[in-house]
């Protein structure tokens, strides 16, 4: 698979499960990774990555009955790129992970 990336950090937001008509569902929620950097004066600093992810089926019942804010996890995915309209009409792009795999640690 060419298209696979795995991440290591933490649940960040409460999944928010869409349920279908036709029983099918998807759970969506955040997830952040740490940066350490080294800044212009030699000190050390570090920020947040976010990362947005989102389940189908089976794995968005998983996501939903078991993933916790501050709970560590590998996630395994692929990376989906998605372009919309805001609310202003400007075009905008977004990066996503398709859950395939999560692994609490």
């Amino acid at each position: 698979m060419n298209n696979y990336v795995t991440l290591v950090g933490s649940i960040s937001r409460s999944p928010a499960v869409i349920k279908f008509e036709d029983g099918s569902k998807v759970a969506r929620f955040l997830v952040t990774t740490p940066k350490v950097y080294r800044k212009n004066d030699g000190k050390y600093s570090s920020r947040l990555d976010w990362h947005r992810v989102y389940a189908w089926g089976n794995m968005a019942s998983f996501v939903e009955n078991n993933a916790e804010v501050g709970k560590k996890v590998a996630i395994h995915g692929r990376l989906v790129n998605r372009t919309f309209l805001d609310k202003k009409g400007k075009q905008r792009s977004s990066t996503e992970v398709e859950l395939r795999q999560i692994i609490g640690l």
